[in-house]
């Protein structure tokens, strides 16, 4: 039997204690799902000032990590807390980088120091190991705001002898993202120049912090099959396809799981009624509660669909915008929770006041409400430009909320397409070059909730899906062993 492992999963977000989207569930649940399976796992994160706001027990360790930035050598304290009484969770607190609003901008934009608090992050995680005497067999970095630690593992501490033994695994959860700054900043990171070439960080003349993870991490994972097949494309890529597919034979596509232990409508703290496959009463109390409480009029035959996303162009919301008036003329009522860039959010609030009783728009995120969203919804509608993984349509299935979705990354990878003389599949798909369908394809699925005999099974067959963490950390398992063979 294989012995267990050392493993420290370094994030710029975990759940509850600091949550943009995806990435703070994923630095939550498969830590906890890796435990399980007897491993021995950490994980690590900024202190932002969110972290204190939380109602979870953070202590102060009483130690310190010094990290040199450019001329200066910057100071670190480290808190604790845990996941689930289990996963211990370091944070790395530093006044000057993290103690503000925000985790990476405000409302005026990025923040303009986020090269220098990253460097310094990066560059805290691993001389955390060495003041808490932990090694780590993997070092798994997610996204680019940790993708200097497989850089620093390479070139700095090359001949570390703490860090003889430990290996790191790269997670791109989404490439669109991807840290890209002045080269001036090179200096600042302490690595040398010889890093900064077209084999190294060097990304059209800037210092790409996501090309360090992909070129230096001995192992590289993303979060969906399709997503690691779409990213090694021109259309996809982001510029980074020729790099991914010169590391391509390091490249894994390992799908995210759901944390049933949050997303559950038999056992959800967050939701009016319990509800599972044996009876689903429970969801039309939802459904009626979620009305009252955003004052929507809606009987008994009129379908809810929602949204619960970030606001930007890459989440389809142009297609939402340039169709508003015909979905509302299809006789649904629509939810939208989310927040992103402004343009998007007058908009929907305009028409909070255009269509009072059918539609409402909730700018910002609110975790409690977005259950209550999902469980009181009929449809989900994700139609994503591209979408590595999704976790809501995950999240929607179980809750009995049929996904209409594009055919993409992850979203392909976890719905398929009911055919109801057949009573197989468990949503509804549009391809790309299809986006003049879907509103003929929204139409067929609103057709189907009137034959509640069929719906239910569409519901059934949604419910009956098993997404549970077990198998990705089986499989993310794997992985590290791989990488210790590096």
């Amino acid at each position: 039997m294989a012995r267990p492992l050392n493993i420290l999963f370094a994030s710029p977000e975990a759940h509850p204690f600091a949550k943009t989207g995806g990435l703070g569930d994923v630095s939550s649940a498969l830590p906890l799902a890796l435990k399980q399976q007897g491993h021995d796992v950490r994980v690590i994160i900024p202190k932002y000032r969110s972290v204190g706001q939380v109602k979870r027990s953070i202590k102060p360790m009483g130690l310190t990590v010094t990290v040199p930035i450019g001329p200066n050598l910057k100071s670190g304290e480290l808190h604790e807390g845990r996941l689930n009484r289990t996963v211990p969770v370091y944070f790395v607190g530093q006044e000057g980088y993290f103690d503000r609003d925000g985790f990476y901008g405000d409302a005026e934009g990025e923040f303009p120091d986020n090269a220098e608090r990253f460097i310094f992050f990066a560059r805290a995680v691993l001389e955390a190991c060495k003041v808490l005497d932990f090694q780590p067999d993997i070092i798994h970095c997610n996204d680019w705001q940790t993708g200097l630690v497989p850089c620093y593992l390479k070139t700095t501490f090359a001949n570390d002898p703490f860090f003889k033994n430990t290996r790191s695994v790269f997670s791109i959860h989404n490439l669109g993202y991807q840290g890209n700054f002045s080269n001036r900043y090179l200096p600042m990171a302490h690595l040398p120049w010889n890093v900064f070439t077209i084999e190294g960080v060097e990304f059209y003349d800037c210092f790409s912090f996501m090309k360090a993870g992909l070129v230096f991490a001995d192992q590289l994972a993303t979060v969906s099959k399709t997503y690691s097949k779409e990213i090694l494309t021109p259309e996809n890529g982001f510029g980074m396809d020729g790099v991914l597919r010169h590391h391509q034979n390091k490249l894994s596509g390992i799908l995210n799981g759901a944390d049933y232990g949050e997303w559950d409508p038999q056992i959800d703290t967050h939701i009016k009624a319990h509800y599972g496959p044996k009876s689903l009463k429970g969801k039309q109390e939802c459904k009626k509660s979620l009305a009252r409480k955003l004052s929507l009029k809606l009987t008994d035959q009129t379908p809810l669909l929602c949204m619960v996303t970030r606001l930007s162009s890459q989440k389809g919301i142009d297609l939402v915008v340039q169709s508003f008036a015909e979905l509302m003329d299809q006789g649904a009522a629509l939810v939208i929770l989310g927040s992103g860039d402004e343009h998007y959010e007058s908009f929907f609030t305009e028409q909070n006041q255009n269509y009072p009783n059918q539609f409402r728009y909730v700018s910002g995120f609110n975790e409690k409400l977005a259950h209550q969203i999902i469980a009181g919804s009929d449809l989900l509608f994700m139609p994503s430009l591209y979408e590595p993984c999704g976790l809501t349509q995950m999240y929607a299935l179980r809750y009995g909320t049929v996904p209409v979705v594009r055919r993409v990354g992850g979203l392909a990878d976890t719905i398929k397409t009911f055919q109801s003389g057949k009573n197989q599949g468990t949503g509804f798909l549009f391809k790309s070059s299809e986006e003049v369908k879907w509103l003929s394809l929204l139409h067929k699925a609103l057709a189907l909730y009137s034959k509640k005999k069929v719906w239910r099974n569409l519901m059934l067959n949604g419910m009956a899906q098993d997404f549970s963490w077990e198998k990705a950390a089986k499989q993310y398992a794997i992985l590290y062993r791989q990488a210790l063979k590096k």
